[in-house]
Parts: C-alpha cells; structure tokens; sequence
C-alpha cells in the first residue's frame, strides 16, 4: 500500500491526462511538457524502468503493473507538485495527487487505424476498440475524481491536439493565478 504523506500545498499543479491506448496520450503530454516545462511522467517508461512490471499477459501481450510498488515509488514527486502524468488507467492514482484530469477521446474509426498501426490485433484491438466506444476511461475518471476537475478532450486532428494544448495551458496559467497567495 503507498504510504501517505501529509498534503503540501504545492506551487505548480499535477495534471493527468488519460484515455485509451492511441488516442494521441504521448504526443499531447510530449509537447505540453515542451511548451509548459511541467515534468512529464510516462507511466509505462517508468514502470519499466523501476521494475514495477510482474509477470506476462499472453492475452494482451503485456506484463501486469505491480501498482503498489509503483505508487510508493511515484509519492514524492507527485507531492512536490509541476507533473504531467501520462496513463491509460487513471483509478490507480490517489485523487490527491492530481488538480485536473483531461481525458482524451477519439472517434472509434481513427482509434481502430491507430492500434493496427501500432499492431494492435485480435482480442486486444477488439477490447481497446470496445473500452474507447463505452467511454469506459471517462466513466472511470468521473468516478476517481471530483466531477469539477475532469475534462473530456477530443484528440482526432492535429488542429483538435493544439487545440487540446493550447486550452491546458490556459488551464495551468488560470490554476497558478489562482494558486499564487
């Protein structure tokens, strides 16, 4: 279980921003990171990285998140504040950590284009195809954390990804004029 750490009020926000696989996640955080010199958290880079991963799912053709050893790992950064976290799965997280959820959504057409090119094959293009037409991310975002601080963010055009970048900034730039007492 992640240990806690006493809330600190922190100078810059944590923003996550979620959705599923290859709605355009990493690009859209690569070039917020850039423009907004937050840090950008790459979930499944530092779950790799840290030995966070058990063992391998033959189905989807992945390892299985050792969530609690990644938590632990992930506490001091994410209190300390200024994080961009980048996950397909966002009830995980402790709410505390994040002031804003962006929730990046495609059209299930796009979606299907961009796992084949990925890949993405048999039972889990079909379930990732199926969890974006169900809103199961949203739904599960909605449910994680305050209703106020979830955003649903289309991300099929590049115009909609700086689109997309252009409203976080806006975000970040209203949340510290909020946040500067």
């Amino acid at each position: 279980m992640a240990q806690t750490v006493p809330n600190v009020k922190r100078s810059v926000p944590n923003i996550l921003i979620t959705g599923t696989p290859g709605v355009g996640k990493s690009t859209l955080c690569a070039q917020l990171a850039e423009v907004t010199g937050l840090q950008w958290l790459e979930i499944s880079k530092i779950a790799k990285d840290y030995n966070c991963l058990e063992e391998f799912d033959e189905v989807y053709q992945c390892p299985y998140l050792d969530e609690d050893k990644l938590l632990d790992g992930l506490e001091e950064v994410m209190c300390k504040g200024g994080n961009i976290v980048d996950y397909h799965c966002n009830e995980l997280f402790p709410e505390r950590w994040f002031d804003v959820v962006f929730v990046l959504r495609a059209d299930n057409t796009v979606l299907y284009d961009r796992l084949t090119a990925r890949g993405y094959t048999g039972k889990k293009l079909e379930d990732n195809v199926q969890c974006e037409i169900f809103q199961t991310i949203l739904e599960e975002a909605r449910a994680s954390y305050k209703p106020e601080i979830v955003h649903e963010l289309y991300s099929r055009t590049p115009n909609e990804l700086q689109d997309n970048i252009n409203r976080i900034c806006l975000w970040i730039q209203n949340w510290l004029q909020d946040n500067s007492t």
